[in-house]
């Protein structure tokens, strides 16, 4: 449910109002009766970036880096 507030009074209490919509409130700002403006918080999830931004993303076998079969490395030329 959202509170709505009239613009004259969002301006008078607009300190108090945004600390409500960062609290969690939906506070919407209504001119001549009409809803105008939804104040909502800005978020600070920052995405990660560089290395070890995905860890715990992905999963790799224990054997991962184990030698590969003989046959396998034939096909590629290794041997």
């Amino acid at each position: 449910m959202s509170r709505t507030v009239n613009l004259h009074a969002a301006k008078t209490h607009l300190f108090r109002l945004v600390e409500d919509a960062v609290n969690g409130e939906d506070i919407v700002i209504a001119k001549a009766g009409r809803p105008v403006v939804r104040l909502v918080p800005v978020s600070n999830a920052r995405r990660r970036t560089g290395f070890g931004a995905d860890k715990g993303k992905f999963a790799m076998s224990r054997d991962f880096d184990a030698p590969l079969p003989e046959d396998l490395l034939r096909v590629f030329g290794a041997k």
